[in-house]
């Protein structure tokens, strides 16, 4: 392994590095929170392992099977309101967590969908979908979760044309980064 990849993996590692150092730290000085976060944690990884290989198995079919000029055509620069609303539909029909959504953008992303349209595919997963919203007006009531849920796409919109006006992104490459 050379250099750079040491380096990139050094890099990734990172967090996870840290989170264990926190956790052994954690566990020393209070042995009962220390087991109740490696608990947690080793629950999130094991149902993290449970769905990320379904998703890595529906990125690949995505990638082949739906062409970039689809991709752009529908939620690229060009798509104007039409590439907006798709990204809303995308977003507010899954269901799972949100995690499942960050490599679904990422190839989003590489094939040439707009980035505003991303971030709001992005924000609309994460607080806007159908079920979340009837579930929220069950319990809360309707005009509570129409109101939140105006509100909150509004939030979403804005700031996906405020990160496409201010952020320049660079799109990860697939496979390790030669950085």
């Amino acid at each position: 392994m050379n250099k750079r990849k040491a380096q990139s993996l050094f890099r990734r590692l990172l967090p996870v590095g840290v989170v264990l150092i926190i956790v052994l730290a954690l566990s020393h000085h209070d042995p009962h929170r220390g087991r109740a976060v490696a608990g947690a944690a080793g629950g999130y990884l094991v149902e993290m392992m449970k769905i990320l290989p379904a998703v890595v198995l529906l990125m690949g079919l995505i990638d082949v099977w739906v062409p970039k000029a689809l991709i752009q055509r529908y939620l690229g620069q060009e798509a104007g309101w039409r590439g907006v609303l798709l990204a809303l539909a995308f977003g507010t029909a899954p269901t799972g967590p949100l995690y499942i959504a960050f490599p679904i953008a990422s190839g989003l992303l590489q094939k040439g969908a707009r980035l505003s349209n991303v971030v709001i595919f992005l924000g609309t997963w994460a607080a806007a979908k159908i079920p979340q919203v009837m579930v929220e007006a069950k319990f809360l009531g309707l005009s509570f979760a129409l109101l939140r849920l105006v509100l909150t796409l509004g939030a979403i919109l804005a700031m996906g044309y405020l990160m496409e006006a201010f952020g320049k992104v660079k799109v990860p490459t697939k496979g390790v980064e030669e950085e």
